[in-house]
C-alpha cells in the first residue's frame, strides 16, 4: 500500500491537497500553496471500521496500533512499539461520592491512566510511537525537538528503537530527572540557560542551520494521529463518551486530538457532541487561563482569541507545563469555547495534596502534572462547571516516575523513634480524615477569581 492510496493531508486554510510525508516534509511540514501549518489527515478506508475495532468484544489489544488503518503509516513493518495506548479506563468512585456529598451532584468519574503506557509511562508515549515509525518509514535518520519534558523523554525512547538521532532542546528548569532519561537513550541533550520559548527558538535556529527535521509541535499531525485513538478506547473501554473531559495544559493536543477523533467518527453513530473540555494551568503558569478568563469577561468580543499574556522565564513547580508563550491558545480557546467549557488553573501549592489523597484512594502515584489535571476536577466542581449527570474523565497523564522531588513530599506517616516504647499500633483509616480535609475545606483555597 503505497502514501498516495491511504492517506493523505487536507490543508485547514485553504483546503490544498498534500499527498504524503515526503510532500510535508520537503515543505518544511507546511501547506506548499499558502504556508499554513495545521493540516487534517484523510484516509480512504471506510471509518465505519473503526466501529467494528470498538464493538469488537473478543479482542484485547496490546497496543493502539490496532487502529492501523486510520494511522498515518503505511507499511506494518515501520511500526515502532512499546505495546503502548492499550490502557485502562479506572472508575474513581471516590470522587463521586465527593461531588455527591459537597455539591449534591450524581455524577460519574473516569481517569485515563496513561501512567500505565508500556514506553516512558506518559500521555506522549503514543505520539513517540507514531513519529518514530513514521520517521523509519521516510528514511529520516535525525530530528530535534524542543520539550519541557516529557515529550522528550517518549521521543527518546522510541527514536532510539528506531535508530534516529534526537537533538532535544529543554529550559534551564527542566527536571534532571528527564534530563537523565533522555541521555540514557543516548540522545543529545541542550540545557538553554532560559525558558523554553528560548529552547523552542534555539530547535528552530538548529533547524534551520543544519537542516534537520524539526517537531511541528502540538498541531503535528503524527501527534494528532496518534493520541486520537484515546478517543476509540474510551468507547471500546466504557461504551459510551464523557460529558466533561479534564486535562492539565501545556500546549495542547489532547484537546486538537479528541476534536480530530469526532470529526472522523461523526458519521459513524459512535459519537455525538463533544464533551466540554475543562482545561486546567498551574496558578504560577497560566497564560491561557489569564487570556480566556480576560475574554469571557468581556463577552467574547472580535478579536479574542488573539489575546493573551506571555509569561517570560515563567517559575513553577510543574516544568512540563511551563509554557509562558501558548502559540497553540487560539485553538484551544475557540475549542472550549465552542464547547462551553473553560480554562481554569490550580494552585501549585495544593499539588501534594492531591497526591497524597489519589495515592491513598487508590494507590497510583500520579506525577506533578497529572495533579493538576485532576485539581482542576475539584476547581470545575467549585466554579460550577459540573452537573448531574455528566460524565467526567480526567486524563492522568503521567505518573510519579520522573518526579523523585514530589515522591519525597508524599512522606507523611513517618514516625522518628529511639525505642520500642515510642511505637504503637495503628489504623490506615486514621488518616483519611487528614487528607480530605483541603478538599471538603475546598473553598479556602480555590481560585476564586475565575
Amino acid at each position: 500500500m503505497t502514501a498516495t492510496n491511504k492517506f493523505h493531508f487536507r490543508c485547514l486554510k485553504c483546503n490544498y491537497i498534500i499527498k504524503d510525508f515526503k510532500e510535508w516534509f520537503s515543505h518544511n511540514q507546511m501547506c506548499p500553496k499558502c504556508k499554513h501549518k495545521f493540516v487534517f489527515t484523510e484516509y480512504k478506508q471506510n471509518i465505519n471500521h473503526v466501529k467494528t475495532l470498538i464493538e469488537d468484544k473478543s479482542y484485547k489489544p496490546n497496543d493502539f496500533w490496532r487502529y492501523f488503518d486510520f494511522l498515518p503509516l503505511n507499511n506494518k513493518e515501520n511500526i515502532v512499539t512499546s505495546e503502548e495506548g492499550a490502557i485502562p479506563v479506572d472508575e474513581w468512585s471516590f470522587l463521586s461520592d465527593y461531588a455527591k456529598k459537597l455539591y449534591g451532584l450524581d455524577i460519574e468519574v473516569f481517569v485515563y491512566r496513561n501512567d500505565l503506557n508500556n514506553g516512558t509511562g506518559t500521555f506522549k508515549d503514543v505520539a513517540a510511537s507514531v513519529a518514530a515509525s513514521v520517521l523509519k518509514e521516510n528514511g529520516i535518520k535525525e530530528y530535534c525537538i524542543a520539550s519541557t519534558g516529557n515529550i522528550a523523554n517518549s521521543y527518546a525512547h522510541y527514536f532510539a528503537k528506531a535508530g534516529i538521532s534526537l537533538s532535544v532542546f529543554i529550559p534551564q528548569d527542566a527536571l534532571v530527572a528527564n534530563e537523565a532519561e533522555v541521555s540514557s537513550y543516548g540522545q543529545r541533550i541542550y540545557r538553554v540557560k532560559g525558558d523554553y520559548a528560548m529552547a523552542k527558538n534555539i530547535a528552530a535556529q538548529f533547524n534551520e542551520k543544519y537542516k534537520i527535521l524539526i517537531s511541528g509541535g502540538n498541531i503535528d499531525p503524527m501527534r494528532v494521529e496518534a493520541k486520537k485513538t484515546m478517543v476509540f478506547e474510551w468507547l471500546r473501554l466504557m461504551k459510551k463518551m464523557p460529558t466533561v473531559y479534564v486535562q492539565a495544559l501545556s500546549g495542547g493536543t489532547g484537546p486538537i486530538a479528541i476534536d480530530k477523533a469526532y470529526h472522523d467518527l461523526k458519521d459513524t453513530g459512535v459519537v455525538g457532541e463533544l464533551p466540554r473540555f475543562i482545561m486546567v494551568q498551574p496558578d504560577q503558569c497560566a497564560p491561557m487561563t489569564a487570556g480566556y478568563r480576560e475574554a469571557k469577561s468581556k463577552g467574547f468580543p472580535q478579536g479574542w482569541l488573539q489575546k493573551y499574556p506571555i509569561i517570560e522565564n515563567p517559575v513553577t513547580a510543574v516544568p512540563t507545563l511551563a509554557t509562558g508563550n501558548p502559540g497553540t491558545y487560539p485553538i484551544i480557546a475557540n475549542l472550549v469555547h465552542k464547547t462551553n467549557g473553560d480554562i481554569l488553573e490550580f494552585s501549585e501549592k495544593s499539588i501534594i495534596d492531591v497526591a497524597r489523597l489519589i495515592a491513598y484512594e487508590t494507590h497510583v502515584s500520579i506525577g506533578p502534572a497529572s495533579c493538576i489535571g485532576v485539581g482542576g476536577f475539584f476547581e470545575a466542581l467549585y466554579h460550577n462547571k459540573i452537573k448531574s449527570g455528566d460524565v467526567v474523565l480526567i486524563n492522568v497523564g503521567e505518573g510519579v516516575r520522573r518526579a523523585p522531588e514530589l515522591m519525597k513530599e508524599l512522606i507523611y506517616t513517618t514516625k522518628h523513634i529511639s525505642s520500642i516504647e515510642e511505637c504503637d499500633r495503628f489504623s490506615r483509616d486514621s488518616y483519611s480524615a487528614q487528607l480530605w480535609k483541603p478538599f471538603y475545606e475546598y473553598d479556602k483555597i480555590a481560585i476564586k477569581n475565575i
